[in-house]
């Protein structure tokens, strides 16, 4: 069936109001009330093939263009695909080459433009993403900590020395005054939990004992340290 003459009328306003947006150089929220929702929905995809096609320069320029009327998700979304471009390209080429890569280099690996990279590698450790990505590495320390305990109790000498590290940290002397060091770590043995303000709270006799209650697991482990590897640790 032919297109009718009103057909083609209405697709040639749709691509004169779409090119006239594209020869803006910079898109806002007031230059879309042209389009209505079909026009919108065709338009947002267009800009989406045009931003995944481009590359380098060309892409930074396109997107300082669409940014204004971008939503927060899909700034978010971008920020983490050249968090993980950047984050890919630079642990590949210090393999390839042995050395940390020129933004050069990293510009070729990821597509992404020199400034782009320069200006992600200077700000990316104030990002709001970034900060989560932080926050959930931060929530796994407690599964760690037990991990290392359950080592040191079956004979890990290596893990129960770390564990007895982070639970109770060496003080500091810092001009004659006893620095206290802080953790957020705590362990949850059955229904007791072990904080660093709970052990800061025990006498020294007290800490050493729960030293050498940790230490009678270890005699075996304490003869395989001369051994290649030690024994095997199995849960």
């Amino acid at each position: 069936m032919k297109p009718t003459k009103k057909s083609l009328q209405k697709f040639t306003e749709t691509e004169a109001k779409i090119s006239k947006l594209m020869a803006l150089e910079s898109l806002s929220y007031d230059d879309l009330e042209i389009l209505n929702d079909d026009e919108r929905k065709q338009f947002g995809k267009m800009l989406t093939d045009i931003f995944n096609s481009l590359q380098g320069h060309e892409l930074d320029k396109f997107y300082n263009k669409i940014k204004p009327i971008m939503a927060k998700e899909t700034k978010n979304s971008i920020w983490d695909s050249n968090h993980n471009r950047i984050t890919y390209g630079m642990s590949k080429l210090m393999q390839d080459f042995g050395r940390m890569p020129t933004k050069d280099e990293l510009a070729n690996e990821t597509g992404l433009s020199r400034q782009t990279i320069h200006k992600h590698l200077k700000d990316y450790a104030n990002h709001p993403l970034y900060l989560e990505h932080t926050d959930q590495f931060k929530f796994m320390v407690d599964k760690v900590l037990a991990k290392m305990f359950h080592y040191a109790v079956n004979g890990d000498v290596s893990a129960a020395k770390l564990f007895l590290t982070v639970v109770n940290p060496p003080t500091a002397k810092v001009n004659g005054k006893t620095l206290i060091q802080t953790q957020n770590n705590y362990i949850q043995i059955n229904g007791t939990v072990l904080s660093q303000e709970t052990l800061q709270q025990l006498s020294p006799e007290q800490l050493n004992n729960l030293e050498a209650m940790l230490k009678t697991a270890l005699p075996e482990a304490t003869q395989n340290q001369s051994h290649p590897g030690g024994r095997d640790i199995k849960s």
